[in-house]
């Protein structure tokens, strides 16, 4: 019977593990071409000129070998980055800046309209005319 709950414990420690990378290896990747666009601006550029570098060198693979690197580059960086988090036990939903990701604070939040300012504290002026 113990044998039997440790090795759901430990499957299910592994499901959670396996979960953990894909949503910080998503959430890199999104984080990296949304925050990083003057970086991955960048990096495009200089793979750019790299590309029309090589295209006297390699005339038909130049682009494709510039474009693979850059990619796998990439790649390469948030798959690590997210293996590791996950190896360390650091979960998503356990990161106070990731509080979206959760919603469990979804219903403490109230709107407040752009307009709240300039119009809640007025009262309401009667004309006598």
């Amino acid at each position: 019977m113990l044998v039997t709950q440790s090795q759901k414990l430990n499957k299910f420690a592994i499901l959670s593990t396996i979960k953990s990378f894909l949503i910080w290896a998503i959430l890199l990747e999104v984080c990296f071409l949304v925050v990083g666009f003057p970086l991955v601006t960048l990096i495009i550029a200089t793979a750019a000129i790299v590309a029309i570098a090589l295209q006297s060198v390699m005339t038909a693979s130049a682009v494709l070998w510039v474009v693979s690197i850059v990619i796998g580059a990439n790649l390469l960086a948030v798959l690590l980055t997210a293996a590791s988090l996950s190896l360390k036990g650091i979960h998503p939903h356990e990161v106070s800046w990731l509080g979206w990701l959760t919603q469990d604070d979804a219903d403490q939040l109230i709107p407040r309209y752009p307009a709240c300012p300039l119009t809640c504290a007025l009262t309401p002026v009667r004309i006598n005319a």
